[in-house]
C-alpha cells in the first residue's frame, strides 16, 4: 500500500541543511499496524506529514496505492488526504464553539457532502467511538479522552484506508490513554492502516510492527508479534 524510496526531506536552518529524513526506504502493506519511534528530532513526525501529504520530500518517491504521489499537484494532493488519509494528533484540534458532532461533521462539508449524507456519518462515527450520548457537547464539557474520541471519530468520518497517528496519548492521562491505544487498534483489527508515532516503549510492544528512526535514518525495522 505504501512505498518510500530512497526519500529524504532537507530544511535550510540557517547556514545549515538539515536532513529531517535520509535516503529513506520503507514499504508498509494494507492493514498493517505500525509503531514508529526514536529519540526528539528523529525525523518521526516528518516521516509522518510526508505520509499524510502534509509535507512533501525534498527528493525521492512516495507511492499510495500505487500513485506516485511526488507527481501530484496540490488539489490531487488535498483529495487524497481528505478521501484516503485519517489524521490524530497530540493536541485534539477540536474548534471550541462547536459541538462533538459539528466538529467530526467538518471534513464532510469541506467534501462537499450532502446534509443527510453528513449526518447518518457522524452518527456512526460517534458510534464508533461511543459518544453518541455526547454528541451535542462543546469540547470544554468534555473529558480528555471524550475530545481524543471526537478527533478519532472525525479521522475517520470519511473513511480512510490509513490512520496516521502522532503520539495520540501524550496528553491523557494512563487509564484514558489505555483506552484511546485500544480504540485505535479496534479499528486497525477492522481494516484501517494504521501507523502510529510514539515515545512509548509500551505502546510499541502493541503494534506488529515496530521502525526505529536515528539522524534521519532506518536503524531498526522489524515484525513483532504485537498484542
Amino acid at each position: 500500500m505504501i512505498q518510500l524510496k530512497n526519500l529524504s526531506r532537507e530544511f535550510q536552518v540557517g547556514n545549515q541543511v538539515v536532513h529531517a529524513l535520509d535516503a529513506i526506504d520503507l514499504a508498509i502493506s494494507e492493514g498493517e499496524y505500525v509503531s514508529i519511534m526514536g529519540v526528539s528530532g528523529c525525523g518521526k513526525t516528518t516521516l509522518l506529514n510526508i505520509l499524510g501529504l502534509l509535507d512533501t520530500p525534498s527528493s525521492g518517491d512516495y507511492i499510495l496505492s500505487g500513485i506516485n504521489t511526488s507527481e501530484m499537484n496540490d488539489d490531487e494532493m488535498a483529495n487524497i488526504r481528505s478521501t484516503k488519509i485519517g489524521f490524530i494528533f497530540q493536541s485534539f484540534h477540536l474548534i471550541p464553539r462547536l459541538t462533538a458532532a459539528e466538529n467530526v461533521e467538518i471534513p464532510m462539508i469541506l467534501a462537499g457532502h450532502s446534509q443527510k449524507m453528513r449526518a447518518e456519518k457522524v452518527a456512526k462515527a460517534l458510534a464508533r467511538v461511543n459518544l453518541t450520548d455526547r454528541s451535542d457537547h462543546r469540547p470544554e464539557q468534555l473529558s480528555g479522552g471524550e475530545r481524543q474520541r471526537v478527533a478519532i471519530a472525525r479521522s475517520i468520518v470519511m473513511e480512510p484506508e490509513v490512520l496516521l497517528a502522532d503520539e495520540p496519548t501524550g496528553n491523557l492521562d494512563s487509564t484514558s490513554g489505555s483506552e484511546i491505544v485500544e480504540l485505535i487498534e479496534e479499528l486497525n483489527q477492522g481494516g484501517l492502516t494504521l501507523i502510529l508515532v510514539t515515545h512509548d516503549k509500551e505502546i510499541g510492544k502493541r503494534s506488529n510492527r515496530v521502525i526505529r528512526l536515528l539522524d534521519g535514518k532506518i536503524i531498526f525495522n522489524q515484525t513483532q508479534q504485537g498484542i
